[in-house]
Order: C-alpha cells, then structure tokens, then sequence
C-alpha cells in the first residue's frame, strides 16, 4: 500500500545553523486549515527573501496555516536596527501636503502616515549580508520546510492506518447488517401471523394475503441498494487515501454520502439490531471526519 500519499496539516520544524558568527534559526508549524494560509517573519534585512520564501511554502504545501519565522542571534546579529533616509522621507512629506492643498484636507501628517513607508527605513547592517550568508539562510529555511513536511507525512501514515481500521470496521458492519436483512423479513412475517391469529381468535390469514403483506414489507425496508452503494464508497474511500494528491476535502464530501447511505438503512428498518449496528457505523463515520478535517 502507498502511505506516503496521505498528509496531515499539522507538523513542526526547527533547523539552526551558525554563518560568519551569526546562528539563524528557521521555525515551521502549520495547523488545520480549509485553505493555505501562509504567515512569514523574518528581520527587517531579509524583507527582500520574503516573496520567494512564500513562493516556496505554496510551491510544498497545498492546505494548512503555515508560520514561518527566521532569527539571526549571535554577535552581530542585531541587524533589526535601522537607517532612516530622510531624503526619501522629505519627498514623501512634500508630496502629502501637496496632496492636502490639492483636495482641501484637514488631517495632519503624522508620524504614523509616514512610518507606513516602509523604504524610508533601511537595515543599517544589511550591506553586511554577504551572498553565502543569505544562501545559508534559505538553505536553514528549507530544511525546516522539509523538516515540517516529513512530520506532516509521518502524522498522515498514522492517520492513513487508523481510517483504513476504520474502513475495514464498517465494511464487517455492513456484512452483519447484510447477514441480519433477511432474518428481519422472517421474523415479521412470524409476528405479523401470531397477531393476526391473537386478534381474530385463532383464525388464520390466507397464505397469499400474508406473503402479500410481507412482500409489500420487505420491498420497504429492502436495503440492498444502500448496502451496495456504502461498498463503492469504501473503495472509493480506500482508492483516495493510496491515491497521489490525496485531498481532504474530496474524503470529506464521500464521508458525507456514506452518511446518507447509513440514515437511509437505519431509517427503512425497524429492527433493533440493525439499529444498533446502524448507530455503530455513525460513529464510525464521525471518527473517520474528525480525521479527514486534517488531511491536506
């Protein structure tokens, strides 16, 4: 069987390594979540990796809320302290009050409006960051990538055994319900003969109007159908866990169709055992979603 298919959402990656004196140490988690979602933080010098590590993260993972951060610690490291180009900033001042003159505006200029312009601050040791220290960062974030990927697929092998238990599980249910089906029609037409006797003091019903009665019974509650369609659901079912691009979202939309199926048994027969199995295979169901809710 191909476990390595099958992913969850949730993992962690820690990587640290040490260039020109300086550790940098790369974090990625991710949680649930129906779409990718992606949070990236790095030191203000790194600002220019930022949308290729992004591109890099959706490029690995399709579902999930990732978070990444990237520190650098170490002597010299600080390299959160910043430049202020006071050229740039007095353009941007001068353009805003032109603005204001232009549209009769009352609001002033704070520093606030001008702290939202990010290339007024430069990294004062960003000059520092040679080439093979920016590689050794991109080289420590992907190896947290792929540290956090290979957990993400450790955790989708342990999910992947614990549905397919559950899979074979249902499948045994349904064989007794399938088992049980026929005993049920049996048993009412047995019943159905001893209350008519008990009602008509001992007279006896035809035999062709009580297989008629029975008949219009078993055509009823026949569940051969629901039993057939939640088989092909299993092996659909088991087909997309092994498949390549496994996705959670199909899983789920199948789980729901095996759950009408299962109502649909539950609500055409009126025995109490095939109410106790029908019950037993709900809550399987209900297992198997709290599982597919962490599938990528």
């Amino acid at each position: 069987m191909v476990y390595k298919m099958i992913k969850s959402m949730t993992g962690y990656g820690r990587v640290e390594t040490v260039q020109e004196g300086r550790n940098i140490i790369a974090e990625a988690k991710s949680v649930n979540h129906r779409f990718l979602e992606i949070f990236l933080r790095t030191p203000s010098a790194l600002f220019p990796l930022e949308t290729g590590f992004k591109k890099k993260i959706s490029e690995r993972f399709k579902r999930g809320r990732i978070e990444v951060s990237i520190r650098l610690e170490g002597e010299g490291a600080d390299v959160s302290k910043v430049n202020l180009n006071l050229e740039i900033a007095r353009d941007y001042f001068n353009v805003l009050n032109r603005l204001k003159a232009e549209f009769n505006l009352e609001a002033p200029i704070s520093l606030k409006t001008l702290a939202d312009f990010r290339d007024i601050f430069t990294p004062s040791l960003e000059v520092q960051l040679s080439p093979d220290f920016l590689n050794q960062v991109e080289k420590t974030f992907l190896e947290s990538l792929a540290m956090l990927s290979n957990m993400r697929q450790d955790e989708g092998l342990a999910m992947f055994q614990d549905m397919d238990m559950r899979l074979k599980a249902i499948t045994e249910i349904l064989e007794t319900i399938k088992l049980r089906a026929p005993q049920v029609v049996i048993e009412y037409q047995k019943r159905l003969a001893e209350r008519i006797k008990e009602l008509t003091a001992g007279y006896a019903l035809e035999d062709a109007r009580l297989n008629q009665e029975v008949a219009i019974m078993a055509e009823r509650s026949d569940i051969t159908e629901e039993i057939v369609r939640m088989h092909s659901h299993i092996g659909q079912f088991e087909e997309l866990l092994q498949s390549e691009g496994t996705e959670g979202r199909k899983i789920d939309f199948l789980l729901q169709e095996m759950n009408r199926e299962i109502n649909t048994i539950g609500s055409k027969s009126s025995d109490v055992e095939i109410t106790r199995q029908v019950i037993e295979v709900k809550s399987e169901l209900g297992k198997l979603r709290e599982q597919a809710q962490n599938i990528e």
